[in-house]
């Protein structure tokens, strides 16, 4: 392969079954195993990742995006997506998809004994407020070409005034 091949295929490609993996544990509830696919490649408006759910766990808090769109394809196994306030059945092959406002706020759990695989297809819409309801925090998510990312989150009491601090 020659150089040039060699930097496309890094920008361009990535292989679920040999990328990168980070465990994200927070007991009691969640347990996932994350591969972020997109992370390093050219793409600028798509973020994909591989999440593998351990038996009983969730992978992440129950949340909606306000400007960022995701689709999940379920790969292997079974689980409940929870969504508007529901328990939905998931099963592999299933394709779900959550479009962005507070009509569908939503969480993956891994409601068998078995892991639960999905791939997770998202838009890297910039800036982004991410809401989660079970805690009343918010999330304000902005990032630059540059790769530079502001992230933070709080709590909707600790609102402060549009004037605070100022001259």
């Amino acid at each position: 392969m020659t150089e040039t091949a060699r930097a496309l295929a890094a920008k361009l490609i990535r292989n679920i079954n040999t990328a990168a993996t980070v465990q994200e544990r927070r007991d009691p509830l969640y347990d996932t195993v994350c591969a972020r696919l997109g992370t390093g490649t050219a793409a600028s408006k798509l973020g994909a990742s591989i999440d593998t759910v351990a038996p009983g766990k969730r992978s992440c808090p129950y949340h909606f995006h306000y400007a960022q769109e995701e689709m999940f394809v379920v790969l292997a196994g079974s689980g409940t997506l929870r969504v508007a306030g529901e328990l939905l059945p998931i099963t592999a092959g299933d394709v779900i998809f959550i479009p962005p406002g507070p009509e569908y706020p939503h969480q993956l759990i891994n409601s068998s004994d078995a892991p639960l695989q999905y791939l997770s297809i998202s838009t890297r819409e910039s800036p982004d407020l991410v809401e989660y309801p079970d805690s009343g925090k918010y999330a304000a998510i902005a990032r630059t070409d540059g790769g530079h990312t502001v992230n933070r989150i709080q709590r909707a009491g600790s609102d402060l005034d549009y004037w605070d601090g100022e001259p």
